[in-house]
């Protein structure tokens, strides 16, 4: 199949855009809904724990989420893959080989986190003092974490919805309740530990329920198969999570423990960006991999471009509020005492405006594992190096440097690499015209809001300045397209399959 000349959008448009779209839609609901939970908890951990003790906890979960970087080895997203072009007894075979795998590499993770590692690093030498709960916790999380993938997989939506809605509950809420009633970082290790176990027996019910818990287990030609498959993804993924924390790693071994703290919520935007990529994307993919499966390429293609735009008109409006009003935000949110916060958000804005641009669903189904490998292997250590000499002569801000130089070196090496790959011109490859011009109209909108909030209210009314400025940002954005000449189908026609 030739895959020279104007894209040819015939696939694309059989994808029932209603379904996609309503799947993105429920996904990016419960998605938000989480993340909105998650970005309330450390504001009443900060509040309810000692600083010391607050400190701990950033420290713990940083360094569970380092191991865990390492763990899935991308064997879940695999499944993305191998589920959608399979038939019953063969998805369960890849199901049940993905659970055994995350069961036994779970166990090696957690002794990482043991006293048992003679290698552990002396800057996590204190979390031994919580016994076997920290590799436990461990263990078990890696296990539950293919329930956060495998409904969306199946296209499943509303069981994903539900249960990501469910567990977020539980496990705010139950954090919450720890540190108000004890501030003891061994009772926040325990209700993790609570939450993973629910995980577990949900996707237990899960896969009994839909897939089955008979045979096949495991066949060893298929799990090589698999492994090979997800293993270049899964280490590119790793170096990539720790290219994002070593900015982290970085700010706690040079900057004194209140400093780590403000650094680490500064980078509470991340995620935001991610909800709207995994609502998004996920709910593509699988019709991303049977156009692939089928060999249009060109399909495949535009429906990531069109995800990608839907994200950037929510994200950009978000990350424009977020820059002009960042101490605002801080002060409001975590108290002025992290107000050191504020100019490493704006760093890692700059990184999250290029973050919205998503290709690894691409090169997963491209097969690119392994350039995607050496890739992020020389950007980790650029974003390393760049951080630790950014992070002596700026401070705080010029720790988050690093990943935000990476962010774009990934993006331009990838896209050139898929570019060569498929034969499309790098130019055609996203609707840049469509995401410069929501990037612009945020910006707009944003520098009106922060001129109209400042002029207008009171510097001690920090609320009042964020709602005044939210709400004329908000109107501003979706009145400039229509006064510059674009219609108000103008976005929808950029975003929906087969328009």
């Amino acid at each position: 199949m030739s895959i020279a000349g104007e894209v040819d959008l015939e696939r694309a448009s059989a994808i029932p855009t209603r379904a996609l779209t309503r799947r993105a839609l429920s996904l990016g609901t419960a998605n938000a809904f989480d993340y909105a939970m998650q970005f309330l908890l450390p504001v009443v951990l900060a509040r309810c724990l000692e600083p010391g003790a607050f400190g701990e906890y950033r420290l713990l979960w940083l360094a569970v989420m380092t191991v865990m970087a390492v763990t899935p080895l991308s064997m879940p997203q695999s499944l993305y893959f191998f589920v959608p072009r399979s038939d019953g007894p063969t998805r369960r075979l890849y199901v049940h080989q993905t659970m055994l795998y995350l069961a036994g590499a779970g166990l090696l993770a957690g002794m990482a986190l043991s006293a048992w590692n003679p290698l552990l690093p002396q800057s996590v030498h204190p979390l031994t003092r919580f016994g076997p709960l920290v590799p436990e916790l461990v263990a078990v999380w890696a296990v539950a974490y293919l329930l956060d993938l495998l409904p969306t997989i199946d296209e499943r939506v509303s069981w994903q919805a539900s249960i990501v809605i469910a567990l977020s509950l539980i496990r705010v809420f139950g954090l919450a309740a720890a540190a108000l009633f004890t501030g003891d970082v061994r009772d926040l290790i325990l209700v993790l530990l609570c939450v993973a176990g629910i995980k577990l027996v949900v996707l237990t019910f899960y896969v009994a329920k839909f897939h089955g818990l008979g045979r096949p287990w495991l066949r060893w030609r298929a799990f090589t198969g698999q492994i090979r498959h997800a293993a270049p993804f899964g280490f590119s993924s790793a170096l990539y999570a720790l290219r994002v924390q070593a900015d982290q790693w970085v700010a706690a071994s040079l900057f004194a423990l209140q400093s780590f703290a403000a650094f680490s919520i500064a980078a509470v935007l991340g995620p935001m960006i991610n909800l709207f990529r995994v609502s998004v994307n996920h709910a593509f993919l699988p019709s991303m991999s049977r156009l692939q499966a089928d060999g249009d390429l060109r399909g495949m293609l535009d429906l990531n471009s069109r995800a990608n735009v839907m994200v950037a008109a929510l994200a950009y409006p978000l990350l424009a509020f977020a820059f002009v009003f960042a101490e605002d935000v801080v002060s409001l949110i975590y108290t002025s005492a992290y107000l050191e916060a504020a100019p490493v958000m704006r760093v890692y804005i700059a990184s999250l405006a290029a973050f919205v641009v998503e290709v690894v669903s691409i090169m997963l189904l491209l097969k690119e594992g392994a350039f995607s490998l050496r890739l992020n292997l020389l950007v980790f250590v650029l974003s390393a190096a760049m951080s630790w000499l950014g992070a002596h002569h700026f401070g705080l801000p010029g720790a988050a440097a690093g990943s935000t130089i990476a962010i774009y070196v990934d993006r331009i090496a990838t896209l050139m690499r898929i570019s060569k790959r498929t034969g499309i011109a790098f130019h055609r490859l996203q609707d840049w015209k469509t995401l410069g011009l929501l990037l612009l109209f945020a910006s707009m909108a944003a520098v009106a809001a922060r001129v109209v909030a400042y002029h207008f209210i009171a510097p001690d009314a920090v609320f009042t300045r964020l709602l005044v400025g939210g709400a004329t940002l908000a109107a501003t954005y979706t009145l400039l397209p229509p006064l510059l000449g674009h219609g108000r189908a103008w976005l929808l026609s950029h975003c929906l399959p087969g328009r």
